[in-house]
């Protein structure tokens, strides 16, 4: 039977390193807002894909290695969308979506117990404030806010800077309304899956596997997860992902014996139904990326289109 728990939530979800309190830090672009699909390079053509990206830690922004490799040569493959519409993890609201309307969106840091390295990092990508706006209207009737001054959170901006290192792709977020039933999310996505024919690239960020208290400190990457339960939840989803069986996703307390080990609490697994939301019938699912970090957390990265 499907939890009916509600979700608590004060200002989005954190991520916490070494135990230590959780930060909030932003760091406002220091160059002036770039006009929407302004920058390097020629404009991806046709429609823009939808993807889901398992961030992981927020530590991935400053490390070299198989998982950001591969995000740098997916970038490159990809080519450069008009914008990016991105729905993290770590922006939670309760009681409606917000949508952000930032022309210079900041460099959140939330999170704590991390090096100043990571700290120092810095996102100056621009918004796209009049394309927020196109979002938003797609999504009506339902309750609606416009954020002037939201930036961008690490579930968007570590990732981002290994797609597109120049940060010269606009981009502007979606919020999690988390009390909400997957259905709700997986319908979010379907409303604004039309941008995608104007060039505006869907990004779902955050973890199909993610119980924080379970993670393994110190041990390698693997292809696999190092408990049972992690790694028959991830190979349920692709299972369900590769069948378009969305229902089995929505239904995700009963994916796998150990479901709710794998989604103690699902802001990281709620990004993925917004990207699966904005794809469309038919088109072919292909897993960019599978395998776990600290043994349970695994960093699966799918495309559509």
């Amino acid at each position: 039977m499907r939890s009916t728990r509600r979700h608590v939530i004060a200002g989005g979800a954190l991520a916490i390193g070494n135990g230590l309190p959780a930060l909030v830090r932003s760091a406002v672009a220091p160059r002036s807002a770039e006009l929407q699909g302004a920058g390097v390079g020629p404009l991806m053509k046709g429609r823009a894909p939808s993807l889901f990206i398992g961030h992981g830690s927020p530590m991935n922004a400053v490390q070299d290695n198989t998982f950001t490799r591969m995000l740098r040569d997916w970038g490159n493959e990809l080519g450069r969308p008009r914008a990016i519409l991105m729905v993290s993890a770590h922006w939670l609201t309760d009681g409606g979506t917000q949508v952000s309307l930032a022309e210079r969106p900041a460099t959140i840091h939330d999170f704590g117990g991390f090096p100043p390295e990571l700290f120092a990092q810095r996102y100056p990508a621009p918004g796209a404030p009049a394309l927020a706006r196109a979002a938003a209207q797609r999504l009506a009737p339902r309750a609606v806010g416009l954020t002037p001054d939201r930036g961008l959170d690490h579930g968007a901006w570590t990732v981002l800077k290994f797609l597109y290192p120049a940060a010269d792709v606009p981009v502007f977020q979606l919020s999690i309304d988390i009390n909400r039933p997957p259905a709700y999310h997986l319908a979010i996505g379907r409303a604004v899956a039309g941008l995608r024919d104007e060039s505006v690239m869907v990004i779902g960020s955050g973890n199909v596997v993610h119980n924080l208290r379970a993670t393994m400190r110190g041990v390698p990457d693997s292809p696999n997860g190092l408990t049972p339960w992690a790694e028959a939840f991830d190979q349920r989803a692709k299972q369900a992902l590769d069948a378009g069986d969305s229902a089995a996703l929505l239904a995700y307390e009963r994916l796998s014996p150990g479901a709710e080990t794998a989604v103690p609490f699902p802001d990281h697994y709620y990004p993925m139904l917004y990207a699966l939301g904005a794809a469309q019938q038919g088109e072919r699912v292909r897993h960019r990326f599978e395998g776990f970090q600290a043994g349970t957390l695994s960093m699966r990265c799918v495309q559509w289109g």
